[in-house]
């Protein structure tokens, strides 16, 4: 099925003149490397009808005029009930795009266990424009997931400012155990470089160190879906590294963007492409950090 896209010719991204058409042949395009990544995990939807420098807004209830081959997971909230769009083939990621859905997000979790997420997220927040000292960190980190507590470690560039290092995980614990696992770790980490990071989530008390915040571990928090667009300038990608990229100085946030990543991808494929496999339980994690 060949998707319609109305008012192809609306740009998005004025300083670049990248339209919408533009935006769907990049989603139809990434579509069998970022589906993996995707599939099966309700939706929040960031649309700019007007392009980056209008007004945007967040779906989260999927609209009455969606067609219905999208498909679709009801999820609970306080109070009732939300339906969220799911995206299992390339022609929702495009149908998306033609709705000025220029950064999808996605759960931690699968629509068929809500509750129990697989995979766990630590975002590097930075006080100050400082990459290098971001990279730091998530080696930093990830040198403690991986030597200390035995778990697997992956890294993306978030399209804006930070760093996302993700977790995967066997689905044996709720939304609320691996939050608190995040939020543990992250003390025992700033704990040991108290100059360079922080848990403190207000920014007057942050001064320049960088804030690991784990909140997107919560029920129904979402992050930014790897290889999703940003609403910035030059349109940057959301881009899973392999993890040795961290050492790499040319590496910024926004290094990747819908016109260059597919050379990256053509010469190195997905750094993620295995992240399942490497999903492990907390339980053995979780004593060697009370350990600590």
């Amino acid at each position: 099925m060949k998707l319609k896209i109305s008012k192809p010719e609306k740009v998005l991204f004025p300083d670049d003149g990248i339209t919408k058409a533009d935006l769907a042949d990049y989603y139809e395009r990434v579509a069998p490397v970022m589906l993996p990544h995707v599939k099966g995990r309700p939706l929040n939807l960031w649309q700019y009808p007007d392009g980056i420098d209008g007004k945007s807004f967040l779906r989260q209830q999927i609209p009455r005029h969606f067609p219905d081959w999208i498909a679709r997971v009801e999820t609970p909230k306080k109070g009732g009930t939300v339906t969220h769009a799911v995206a299992e083939k390339r022609d929702t990621l495009v149908y998306l795009a033609g709705q000025a859905c220029i950064t999808p997000h996605v759960w931690l979790s699968r629509v068929d266990r809500l509750d129990r997420p697989d995979r766990m997220v630590f975002d590097l927040d930075p006080s100050r424009e400082d990459f290098a000292a971001i990279r730091l960190a998530a080696r930093r980190l990830g040198d403690l997931l991986e030597d200390e507590l035995e778990l697997a470690r992956y890294a993306m560039t978030t399209g804006s400012r930070g760093v996302h290092v993700v977790v995967p995980l066997r689905r044996s614990h709720d939304t609320d155990e691996v939050r608190a696992f995040a939020r543990d770790l992250a003390r025992v980490l700033a704990a040991r470089y108290p100059d360079e990071l922080t848990v403190e989530a207000r920014k007057a008390k942050r001064g320049t160190r960088i804030l690991i915040d784990v909140a997107r571990n919560a029920y129904a928090q979402t992050v930014v879906a790897p290889y999703g667009v940003r609403a910035k300038p030059g349109a940057p990608v959301a881009t899973p590294l392999d993890w040795s990229e961290l050492s790499d100085r040319r590496l910024g946030p926004q290094r990747y963007t819908v016109r260059n990543v597919f050379r990256r991808l053509d010469r190195d494929g997905d750094p993620w492409k295995g992240i399942g496999r490497d999903a492990r339980s907390l339980g053995p994690a979780r004593k060697r950090l009370d350990d600590l």
